[in-house]
């Protein structure tokens, strides 16, 4: 009778029997892939606007933006509180060679009662881990615990950060490994945070640079997406929880969770006489009676059959021996499946890091944190395994994280005290570029009193700005017809060119041109080689253009520093740009090309205007445009002429009608004038510059220059530890490196950091997200204020103009050619609005003027003829 009470007796369970029973529970690598997927959709939903409020994963911004460079130091005091006890802990960081952080802490216990009681910004959301102190949701804990500091009233503290204990586990790691971007904690409860591109987050503004996100993915699954893998223990687990329908994904894999899932587990196997001969007993019974720590006692490789018989004899259920090894294939089960869900979540985080670099392999470190990880015996093994086979093309090193939320809390702030300190001497610096309408009215000032000095016949020798008079006396009217040549010489190659000027109802210029290179050997021989050179240039042009004959009308656009003494007369001043060439300064270069011309006895030429390449711009500009009396270069180099009244023009007899001045403003500051608003930077860069002292003006605004200047800001902030990990590269060294088409790109509105980087990259540069950001700055800052001095000296032109002619309203029209102007993305809108706010009274439009120094040559020499017939009729 006494047999025939106790249930059937089953024969011993195998592993595999155990599987199948468990089956729902052991995941398919494709199940995981799957699993992947769908983590990182959710990720997608929590970090979109439209999304996000329905979102179940949060992802939630902590405005923690960079991770430790190992720099950071001073003392800290962190508050830790997120279980039963709480820390509190002095943290002293230390920055010299050996990166050491001292800690104290003391612990301090929670009473159940003040649990359950009533309790910079941080809005608490939910209470989880069974807090459940009213009041505190949805308020901000930091004025919470400020409020509590002073109603004491003895001590006072500032709070820097409010800390999510996973982001502390990142920041700790991170400061021991520079490539820690992850970190996650799996113990008690389990999350994620990982550095996250900021242009992908909606809730934040800005979209430079990078910003940790809290996924808070325990919540994965609350909308139903798990339901296909949740077994019906997960259900049991999760309705008798505090928190029923919530932190589902938690609930399968923390640790607060795991020894009571294989406590279900066994009851229902004993229930159906799978175990302990059908025993069940109240202790096997009782929530919390089987717990986390018993699972990894039983896992151990040695004595886990041991501690299974010593935990389930505890529990009175008498094992066998069989028993004792069917629960441990249960705990494996279970914690397996748990490393598993785990690798798939995290593999899903590390692809789209992968993503957001645009790299075909990711290396990376995570930080880990949480007993489960760090105590059970297999769990880091196997989730690392697992984690491979998802994700092969990441290399990823784990790092333990100790004490996260305490040390953690303390680097989270020793990196916001670090930035703040950097930023305030990063601020300090750019400080000196960035030019208040004020300053911007006094260069305006300033210019004016310089060109005043350039056109007076008493002040013209000591003047910097040397307002040259380029016998130009007339824009063109559109009657100018005929057949002209021009020749272009202002570097190392030159052109020849026809240009056929037709006027009548559609006016058309037609332009045919051919380029000859200079040997170094006659840009540096006799003055006669060099001239003996060009006229057999120009004979080779006209056999290929087929018009040698008839004597044509030339205009000759010499680029270098020249003084004239009509509108076909220049007198080379210095030679620039390398070249040598013997007898020619103090020449009249008109002069010397009709004597080659004489020497060569082919054809005849008749030189009608020695040009300069911005008087060219303005007439390029002119002919197309009536209101265009202003021509601007921002180029290598910079320059402006305007239509000036002759009355105002000393230096050349007559005082009828108008005559354009070359102002050669690239000199405006040489005496000095500018030293206020001249920074350090500037001052390098024109002692090191081939004609230091001349031209500075110019070396603040022209892209020669530019490139110069940030680069010597850069080596600055390297060598202060705020660039490219405080290390000065051979190329950071090198003069020239950052040309004016890097700038252009670099400040490219279109242009992701990434870009950035690349460009960092291709000047070898090896620069990290944060680097990126600030040399865009530094490149913004200087470019800014090349366009606002450059706005701010045609404002001092147009300005002249309107009060020459008495009006109280000027329409003008500036004709700009160069690169700077052409390419850079920002500098003609900034020169704009510095125009328009410098000189209200005067409405300027910008026309792009193309070919001045070819174009403008022959239409300066269309008008000169034109003036010429009608001077002589």
């Amino acid at each position: 009778a006494a047999a025939a009470e106790r249930p059937l007796i089953r024969p011993p369970l195998t592993e595999s029997k155990i599987d199948k029973y468990l089956y729902a529970m052991r995941l398919s690598d494709e199940t995981l892939m799957d699993i992947m997927s769908r983590f990182k959709k959710e990720m997608k939903n929590g970090l979109s606007r439209d999304f996000n409020p329905t979102a179940t994963v949060k992802m939630l911004p902590t405005f923690v933006r960079s991770i430790p460079d190992g720099s950071e130091k001073g003392d800290f005091i962190a508050l830790d509180l997120g279980g039963s006890s709480f820390r509190i802990l002095r943290v002293q960081v230390n920055h010299e060679k050996n990166q050491n952080v001292h800690m104290e802490s003391e612990i301090y216990d929670t009473p159940e009662n003040i649990m359950h009681g009533s309790g910079s910004q941080g809005i608490l959301i939910t209470w989880t881990k069974r807090f459940k102190a009213s009041g505190v949701e949805g308020a901000d804990v930091v004025k919470l615990l400020h409020r509590a500091i002073k109603k004491r009233g003895d001590y006072d503290a500032n709070i820097v950060a409010v800390v999510n204990d996973t982001v502390g586990t990142m920041m700790t790691c991170g400061y021991d490994d520079q490539q820690c971007e992850v970190g996650l904690i799996i113990g008690t409860g389990t999350n994620a945070c990982y550095m996250e591109e900021l242009r992908h987050i909606d809730l934040v503004e800005g979209d430079e640079g990078r910003m940790c996100i809290n996924t808070e993915w325990g919540a994965f699954g609350d909308d139903g997406s798990l339901e296909d893998i949740r077994t019906e223990f997960d259900r049991e687990i999760d309705r008798g929880s505090l928190n029923p329908g919530k932190q589902l994904f938690e609930k399968m894999v923390s640790g607060m969770y795991m020894g009571e899932l294989v406590r279900l587990i066994l009851v229902k196997m004993a229930k159906e006489g799978l175990l302990f001969e059908g025993r069940i007993t109240p202790e096997l019974l009782t929530r919390g009676k089987f717990n986390t720590s018993d699972v990894s006692a039983i896992e151990k490789n040695k004595e886990g059959l041991h501690n299974a018989k010593e935990i389930l004899t505890r529990l009175g259920v008498e094992p066998s021996d069989d028993d004792c090894v069917s629960v441990q294939h249960v705990c494996t089960i279970v914690s397996f499946r748990s490393a598993n869900l785990v690798a798939a979540t995290l593999g899903a985080v590390l692809n789209r890091l992968r993503d957001n670099k645009g790299t075909p392999r990711l290396r990376t470190t995570v930080g880990v944190d949480g007993s489960l990880y760090k105590t059970h015996p297999q769990y880091s093994r196997r989730f690392h395994k697992t984690l491979r086979r998802l994700v092969p093309d990441s290399d990823v090193r784990f790092l333990l994280s100790e004490s996260g939320s305490g040390k953690g809390a303390a680097m989270v702030t020793a990196v916001a005290y670090r930035l703040a300190e950097q930023h305030r001497q990063i601020e300090e610096t750019l400080a000196h570029f960035r030019l208040t309408k004020e300053m911007l009215l006094e260069v305006k000032r300033r210019m004016r009193v310089e060109m005043e000095m350039g056109l007076r016949k008493q002040t013209h020798d000591k003047a910097v700005v040397k307002m040259l008079p380029s016998f130009v006396r007339s824009t063109p009217d559109g009657t100018e017809t005929g057949d002209f040549l021009a020749l272009d010489l202002g570097g190392t190659n030159f052109r020849v060119l026809l240009v056929k000027i037709r006027s009548g109802k559609k006016r058309t210029v037609e332009m045919h041109n051919k380029i000859y290179a200079i040997p170094i050997e006659i840009m540096q021989g006799t003055g006669e080689e060099l001239f003996d050179h060009i006229v057999s240039c120009i004979s080779d042009f006209l056999d290929y253009m087929g018009i040698k004959g008839p004597r044509m009308p030339l205009g000759f656009t010499f680029s270098f520093p020249c003084k004239q003494k009509s509108l076909d007369a220049g007198v080379l001043i210095t030679w620039t740009k390398g070249f040598k060439a013997t007898d020619c300064v103090g020449h009249d270069v008109a002069t010397l090309l009709r004597d080659a011309v004489k020497r060569r006895e082919e054809f005849d030429l008749d030189v009608v205007a020695v040009v300069n390449d911005t008087v060219g711009t303005m007439m390029t500009c002119a002919y197309e445009e009536p209101t265009c009396e202003v021509g601007l270069i921002v180029g290598t180099g910079s320059n402006a002429c305007y239509m000036e009244e002759m009355k105002n023009v000393e230096m050349v007899e007559g005082t009828e009608g108008r005559m354009c001045i070359n102002m050669e403003w690239g000199a405006f500051g040489d005496n000095g004038s500018l030293d206020d608003i001249r920074t350090n930077y500037d001052k390098l860069v024109d002692e090191f510059s081939l004609n230091a002292g001349k031209q500075r003006f110019e070396k603040m605004i022209s892209g020669m220059y530019l490139g110069e200047i940030v680069r010597n800001i850069l080596i600055d902030f390297t060598k202060k530890g705020f660039l490219f990990r405080g290390q000065i590269s051979e190329p950071l060294k090198t003069r020239g490196i950052f040309e004016t088409k890097f700038l252009s790109q670099i400040e490219s509105d279109r242009l992701a950091l990434l870009q950035v980087r690349a460009i960092l990259q291709q000047l070898g540069l090896n620069s990290t997200c944060d680097d990126s950001i600030l040399v865009k700055t530094v490149c913004g800052v200087v470019s800014r204020r090349a366009a606002q001095l450059c706005g701010a000296g045609m404002a001092a032109v147009v300005d002249k103009i309107r009060e020459n002619r008495g009006l109280d309203r000027l329409n003008v029209t500036v004709g700009v050619d160069g690169t700077l102007y052409k390419l850079h993305p920002h500098f003609s809108r900034i020169m704009y609005q510095t125009v328009k706010e410098l000189s209200p009274k005067c409405n300027v439009s910008f026309l792009l003027s193309e070919d001045g120094s070819g174009k403008g040559a022959a239409l300066i020499t269309a008008v000169g003829v034109r003036l010429r017939g009608e001077t002589s009729s």
